[in-house]
């Protein structure tokens, strides 16, 4: 099982009054399409800026970043934004949900980019919605959700261009306990069902004892 995202000596670093910040330093971090990965750390440790890196948001100081045989950083701006819609899926704290459409027309809106066959499109959010146990909601807003079905909208969002990684950043953080629990079983099944690479960047244990490896970032490096 070769490696998906393959990172080494990564070095990132923000100017700051005194001087350049250093929040990642040296960090080397691989993991292969099929497998999942927790990384752990105290708030303000980096792990975001990880994720945004790997996400090719944010580009490196220093070091090499591949994802899927790709340097995302040597792409232009126009082929590193289609990179990423057909690459990496992202799943946030805050869902990001657009209030004024459906939960349907919200995992829609990844495709909206390209010209693939929208019928299909349309089908394969139906049966995302249907696989997160939404399918009795498609034409339901935000507003109309509680908290988890709305993380639940934003997984399919996620997942509708069949991305090979997905990238989520404390995506248990504003639920309680037994929501977190039921999105933390839905995260391992959709990530085995669709063999994609899976980084997860959260603060809770349980949770992160779901994936296949836990990671801690300290001093900025894994460990």
């Amino acid at each position: 099982m070769s490696d998906f995202v393959n990172i080494k000596d990564l070095r990132k670093e923000f100017a700051g009054a005194a001087g350049p910040v250093v929040v990642l330093d040296g960090l080397s971090l691989a993991v292969a399409r099929g497998e999942s990965a927790a990384i752990m750390g105290p708030s303000g440790s980096g792990k975001s800026t990880l994720l945004h890196i790997i996400g090719a948001l944010e580009p490196p100081t220093a070091g090499r970043v591949s994802v899927g045989g790709v340097d995302p950083f040597a792409l232009n701006e126009k082929d590193a934004a289609a990179f990423r819609n057909r690459t990496i899926g992202f799943v946030f704290q805050d869902h990001a949900l657009l209030p004024q459409c459906t939960a349907i027309e919200n995992v829609l809106i990844p495709t909206l980019a390209g010209d693939g066959d929208k019928r299909a499109a349309a089908g394969r959010a139906a049966e995302l919605l249907e696989r997160v146990g939404l399918g009795g909601r498609l034409d339901s807003r935000p507003a109309e959700l509680s908290g988890g079905e709305r993380q639940r909208v934003a997984i399919a969002r996620a997942m509708i261009n069949r991305p090979r990684i997905l990238l989520c950043d404390e995506p248990t953080g504003n639920l309680d306990a037994a929501t977190g629990d039921r999105i933390g079983e839905l995260f391992v099944n959709l990530q085995r069902a669709e063999e994609i690479a899976l980084i997860v960047v959260t603060h809770n244990e349980a949770f992160a004892r779901r994936f296949n490896r836990i990671s801690h970032l300290i001093d900025g490096r894994l460990g």
